[in-house]
Formats: structure tokens, C-alpha cells, sequence
């Protein structure tokens, strides 16, 4: 038998899987093809991110702040996609159809992306081939290529919101189910593809671009995910297809639904109330904080209000205590949750980073280090902060206190928001410093200390909000736990724009240059990243204040039952 709660953390909504396993499918076997695929499809889809910057600006003649933009909202847009193919896969179509679905999208959207390189009116002509009215942008070929951007969006988004869980599924075989340590190697195997599928795609896929052209440059990543599509699709046959089911969002958004119809209610501390309880259960009563959502579970008439096995009439106006406590322990979060908001605003400015790059000298010898590579050195100084921490620092400090020693989940993201605070300090002083010399004659590798450390406060603030959302969620609500981060960073890029166009709006007026100006030279960088740096101090501080007003952790608490129990 199945061990209850380990479902949802594969699929977001999950409740029951309710679906016999088919002995003779599923396994190790569809495991390679199930991790390529969706390795290739990161390969694909993150090839083209670091370049876009260069080739909007180069091809199609818009200035920095309206690509920053857009990158933005495509990259929110992008983030945002997996929560709503989740949905659609745990209520309609399930995970191999969502897979599949999102694949093909994609791949539609990657040829559409390479058809403004070879189709000659898809993108404005070169300037000294036309007058300058007809090299501006035309909202045609605006809305073909924000179409292409669309398609991969919503393309990788099915991919992204199912692959993990799919292959998980395929595990669900015999006594495999039984082996904790099948998954968890299965997990390690699939970050080490997601790590390894972006790093290729942030030097291989680049150095094609810059040297070979747009053309190839973006024919590649299409080719990468049309592989994908046929390696995905070629064990179809072989593959555990569970179905789809009922969605935990549908549940959490019943809650507040039920809360409101049954506003009139009169809440009461008395014992003869009666609240709606799952089929089996303990009666244990709602928490008294956010009280307001008991609502949602009392039963007013058990006569009326359910049916004779004790299930809701109507779950849209009665839900069960459980379904209040989710979405309570999920509203707790809440704050900590945006205190991330402002780094990952810092993580987002990639565009004016490829710009900086781009403007310096990146020769090694008779090399030239590609100005969008140097993302590479983020994703780089994650593993590396991963490795330092969990195989040097946490072993030698238990060495030496003669115990484990962990660090709390709270403090490792306080620490990560803080190093983000201190990179764009450091980015303004490079970007200074650049302002003052000749960009030519300054070495890119100036840039690697601000790389470095936007990595090491990813690792320490994500990798420890990840676990903090495990630990004080519910475990049906695991999947949701998982995709906390994605939503935040695609919220963080709305917030991104917002400021980009204060601080471009305001810094122009009366006619000055724009701090964000197209020309890099003339206008300040420093400066704005500077304002990055004061929205993260404070941001420093309303993360002490909501982590102190939130108090312990569930796993905290539970240490020091451990620990003081004789």
C-alpha cells in the first residue's frame, strides 16, 4: 500500500491517485527519455533567453527600456504557465497529455521565433536599406513576434508544470514504490539535467548564436526541442498515465467561496457546534486564527447541509475543516513569501548585465567570452555555494561542536536576501567604475564578483525557501509548496517592470537623458542599481520583522521536543 500524503508532492493539486499501477509500464526505463526530453526542452527554451536583449535591440530597433520590458513580462508570463498547466492537468487532461500538449506548443512557438530570422518582412529592414519611417517597428511584426514569445511560454509551461511528477509516476511500479531512495536518486538525477540543460544552453547555445548567426543561432534550440518531442513521444507505450483529478486550488478557492456565502454565520466558542470533517477523521475543531474562514466549515443544517455518507451538498457553500486549515497555513506563509519579491527584482536584470558585458573587454587570450555567457557564472556559483555548504561547512561544523549542526531554514534565506543587497551594491560600484574609464580597456572579469554573489544569494535564500514552505505546509498541499518560487519570481518580474518605468519616467523629466538610457554610456546605470540596493535594505528589514512575527518553525519546534525529551 501506497503511504498517504507522498502523492501530492508529485503533482500540484493531487489528492488521491485512485488509479491501479500498470505492472508491466512505467520503470527505470522511460526514465532517460522522460529526464532528456525535458533537458532538452530547457536546453531549447533557455538558449534563446540570454541573447534576446542583443537581438531585439540589434534587429528590431527597440530601445532598452521597452525590451527590458519585455523580457520581463515574457519571463513572468513564463514562470506564471506552470501553475495554470498544473491546474489544467490535475481537473482535464493529466500528465502525458499536458506534457505532450505543452512540447508541440513549444516547439511551435520556436519555429515561429526562428521565422522572424528568415522571413524578410517578420522584423523591421536594416536601416541603410530603407528611409527611417520604414525601419521602425510595425505592430504586425510586433504581434508576430510577441506571438512566437507567447507559444514557448505557454509551450514550456506544460512541460515544466508536469515532467517532474510524470517520471515520478513511473516509479509507482511493484516494489519501487516501496524504496524511498529510487526517488530520491530520481530527483538528484533530474536537477543535475536541469542544472547541466542550462549551463549548455548558456555557452553552447550562445556561442552558436554570436558567431554563426540568428539564423542557426535560433534553428538550434528549435531542433533541440523537436528531439524532445520525439524522445518524449517515442515510449509512449511504455508509460504510467495517471489521470486527472481533483485539483487542490479548485479546493482552496471553495474556501474562500464557502467564507463569503456564509458571511451571515455567527461564529461561537461553543462545544455543541458542528464543523464538516472528512469521512474518518478526528472532530477536531478549526484553529481560531483567521477565524473568519470557519465559515467555510460549519454545518448549520446537517439535515441540509449533507448527504447521508456525510459528504457536502453543494462544496461550494460547505467545506471540510481540513480544506480551512489549508488555506490558513498557506496565508501564514504569505508574508515571508514576499519578502523574496526584491531579490529575485535583482536576479531579473539580466538585459542591462548583457549590455554592461557587451560594452567591456571578454578576451582570454585570443578568445572571446560570449557577453550573454557570463550568466553562466550565477548558475555556476549556486552549485558551488550547494557544494560548499552541504559537503565542507555542515560536516566541519559538527566536527567541531561535536554535534549536527544545521542552519534554520529562516536564517539561510535572511542571509541569501542580505548577499543580494550587497551584489547590487557591488554591480552600481562596477558600473561606476566602468562610467570612468574606457569600457574597452576594462576587463568583463569586474562583472564576476556581482555574478557570483546574485548565486550564492540565490542557493541560500531559494533552496531554504523551499524547505521552509515544506515544513510549515501541509503535506497535501506539497505540490503547492513546490511551486511557491515560481510564482514569486513570476510576480517579481511585474515588479521589475513597475520600477524600471518609475525610474525611467522620473529620471527623464524635464528633458534629462534616462538614467536607462539606450546608450549605456550616457546613461546611469549605477544610479539604478543603486535604487535596487535601497528597496533591498528595507526589504532586508521587512524580512527580520516578518520572520520574527511569524516565530517558530514546525521543524524547529520539533527539534527541541527532541531534544529536551529524556
Amino acid at each position: 500500500m501506497e503511504e498517504e500524503g507522498e502523492e501530492p508532492l508529485l503533482e500540484l493539486g493531487s489528492r488521491t491517485s485512485g488509479d491501479d499501477d500498470d505492472y508491466n509500464k512505467g520503470g527505470f526505463r522511460t526514465l532517460p527519455l522522460i529526464i532528456g526530453a525535458d533537458g532538452l526542452e530547457k536546453m531549447a527554451t533557455f538558449g534563446v533567453t540570454p541573447n534576446m536583449t542583443v537581438y531585439l535591440i540589434g534587429k528590431y530597433r527597440m530601445g532598452i527600456t521597452d525590451v527590458s520590458n519585455l523580457m520581463f513580462l515574457w519571463s513572468s508570463a513564463t514562470n506564471f504557465m506552470p501553475i495554470i498547466w498544473a491546474i489544467v492537468s490535475d481537473s482535464f487532461l493529466g500528465q502525458f497529455y499536458t506534457i505532450g500538449f505543452g512540447s508541440t506548443i513549444c516547439f511551435v512557438g520556436l519555429i515561429l521565433l526562428w521565422a522572424t530570422t528568415i522571413i524578410p518582412y517578420a522584423k523591421p529592414p536594416p536601416s541603410d536599406e530603407s528611409s527611417p519611417l520604414c525601419c521602425s517597428l510595425m505592430v504586425p511584426q510586433f504581434v508576430f513576434l510577441c506571438s512566437a514569445l507567447g507559444l514557448i511560454s505557454i509551450g514550456s509551461g506544460g512541460v515544466r508544470s508536469s515532467s517532474l511528477a510524470f517520471g515520478a509516476n513511473q516509479l509507482r511500479k511493484g516494489n519501487l514504490k516501496k524504496t524511498s531512495c529510487v526517488k530520491d536518486s530520481y530527483f538528484s538525477w533530474y536537477y543535475v539535467s536541469y542544472t547541466f540543460s542550462v549551463l549548455v544552453a548558456y555557452t553552447c547555445v550562445v556561442y552558436i548564436q554570436d558567431n554563426l548567426g540568428w539564423r542557426v543561432g535560433f534553428a538550434v534550440p528549435a531542433l533541440l526541442m523537436l528531439l524532445a518531442v520525439f524522445l518524449f513521444f517515442s515510449a509512449s507505450l511504455w508509460y504510467i498515465k495517471p489521470g486527472s483529478k481533483t485539483s487542490l486550488v479548485t479546493d482552496l478557492i471553495k474556501v474562500v467561496v464557502a467564507s463569503y456565502r456564509n458571511r451571515h454565520f455567527k461564529l461561537s466558542d461553543r462545544t455543541d457546534v458542528v464543523y464538516h470533517h472528512n469521512n474518518g477523521s478526528s472532530n477536531i475543531p478549526p484553529s481560531r486564527k483567521l477565524r473568519f474562514l470557519n465559515k467555510a466549515c460549519i454545518v448549520e443544517d446537517p439535515h441540509y447541509g449533507t448527504t447521508a455518507n456525510g459528504v457536502a451538498s453543494n462544496s461550494w457553500t460547505l467545506c471540510t475543516v481540513d480544506q480551512v486549515e489549508e488555506l490558513k497555513s498557506l496565508l501564514r506563509v504569505l508574508p515571508i513569501w514576499s519578502s523574496g519579491m526584491i531579490m529575485y527584482v535583482n536576479i531579473c536584470q539580466t538585459s542591462f548585465a548583457v549590455l554592461q558585458a557587451a560594452s567591456m573587454n571578454r578576451k582570454i587570450s585570443s578568445f572571446e567570452f560570449p557577453a550573454a555567457s557570463f550568466t553562466t557564472f550565477t548558475a555556476l556559483s549556486v552549485i558551488i555555494w550547494v557544494i560548499l555548504y552541504d559537503r565542507v561547512f555542515l560536516p566541519l561544523a559538527s566536527r567541531v561542536r561535536g554535534r549536527r549542526v544545521r542552519i534554520s531554514t529562516k536564517t539561510r534565506m535572511g542571509f541569501g536576501i542580505f548577499l543580494s543587497f550587497i551584489s547590487m551594491l557591488v554591480t552600481a560600484a562596477v558600473e561606476s567604475i566602468r562610467r570612468a574609464v574606457p569600457a574597452a580597456n576594462m576587463s568583463a572579469i569586474w562583472l564576476l564578483p556581482q555574478y557570483c554573489l546574485t548565486g550564492f544569494a540565490e542557493a541560500s535564500n531559494v533552496i531554504a525557501q523551499s524547505e521552509f514552505y515544506f515544513s510549515e505546509l501541509p503535506r497535501s498541499m506539497w505540490s503547492i509548496a513546490a511551486s511557491m518560487n515560481g510564482i514569486g519570481l513570476a510576480v517579481a518580474n511585474l515588479v521589475a517592470s513597475f520600477i524600471l518605468n518609475s525610474i525611467n519616467m522620473i529620471s527623464k523629466a524635464g528633458g534629462q537623458e534616462s538614467w536607462i538610457s539606450n546608450d549605456i554610456d550616457k546613461g546611469h546605470y549605477d544610479y539604478y542599481y543603486l535604487i535596487l540596493a535601497g528597496l533591498s535594505m528595507a526589504n532586508t528589514v521587512y524580512f527580520i520583522v516578518c520572520s520574527s512575527a511569524y516565530g517558530p518553525l514546525k521543524g524547529e519546534r520539533n527539534l527541541a521536543e527532541e531534544e529536551t525529551s529524556p
